[in-house]
């Protein structure tokens, strides 16, 4: 099923109804222990509306409420290598080497709510850089008891020459005004979500497509559950959380967005997230 954040309050796509929660409280709502067993239930006393469905693309809002972002790196080879790529000359590749076989993953804080843009808004790039790409990613919403209830996706907008010129400079290349974007939907699964799913992203730019690509989730080194484990270990997240759990697809080295750019993203069973840079 799809949960809808929308300026009506939320809505339930359950087989292909559409019914409006009795809860308006966003982080009420998904913050639930077996969570699609518990939406599952809250149904069977709500009738359908098939006018709502038009809500879903028209009073569409970032699917967040008080939650904080996360987000994890160098989770794929292809990240691994890029990483060592654009930080040779500040001779800070070996520190992705060693973080992509390490038992410890990198995670790091990403944007509070606040700062989270949903599809249909502006993402940004940083003035003071001139490096900049999307990163697509699969995105966990992690209940406050640390278990995976949810799915959508995730754009984690960084500044390569920024990172690459220092790894320490890893905050201000991942966490600014406009990077993070999350949506269309959370995707709620009686299952784990398919190992074999596919993300792909398309940027276009003056109506031309001028980047696309895709990659399977499988594609990842570590599991779901490991980069939860080792998120929650020291942390509490009282309204849960979204962790964003890294990208496989790497735009070539003469890339860079510019304003006006289309970002589209798409994971067939959550939807699209698009957003234009601003």
């Amino acid at each position: 099923m799809r949960i809808y954040n929308t300026s009506s309050g939320i809505i339930i796509n359950h087989h292909n109804q559409y019914f409006l929660s009795k809860e308006n409280n966003w982080d009420t709502f998904v913050n639930r222990s077996n969570l699609f067993n518990a939406i599952s239930s809250d149904v069977q006393y709500l009738e359908p509306d098939e006018d709502l469905q038009a809500l879903t693309h028209t009073a569409i809002l970032t699917p967040i409420g008080n939650q904080e972002v996360w987000a994890s790196g160098v989770t794929y080879f292809r990240s691994r290598e890029a990483r060592i790529e654009e930080s040779k000359d500040a001779k800070g590749g070996d520190f992705y080497a060693r973080v992509y076989d390490a038992d410890r993953p990198e995670l790091f804080f990403k944007s509070p709510a606040y700062r989270t843009v949903g599809s249909g808004e502006n993402i940004r790039i940083r003035a003071d850089s001139k490096w900049n790409v999307p990163e697509p990613e699969l995105t966990l919403f992690i209940c406050s008891a640390g278990t995976i209830e949810g799915y959508t996706i995730g754009n984690d907008v960084s500044s390569r020459d920024i990172e690459g010129e220092n790894p320490l400079y890893l905050p201000q290349a991942k966490s600014y005004n406009g990077a993070a974007a999350l949506g269309p939907c959370l995707l709620v699964a009686k299952k784990p979500i398919d190992p074999d799913t596919r993300i792909s992203i398309e940027i276009t730019r003056t109506a031309a497509v001028i980047f696309k690509e895709e990659i399977s989730i499988n594609q990842m080194k570590r599991k779901h559950t490991e980069l939860v484990d080792y998120l929650f270990r020291e942390l509490d997240f009282p309204h849960g959380t979204y962790l964003m759990t890294g990208t496989g697809i790497i735009p070539a080295d003469d890339f860079t967005l510019q304003s006006g750019d289309t970002v589209k993203i798409t994971i067939a069973e959550i939807g699209s997230l698009i957003n234009v840079v601003a």
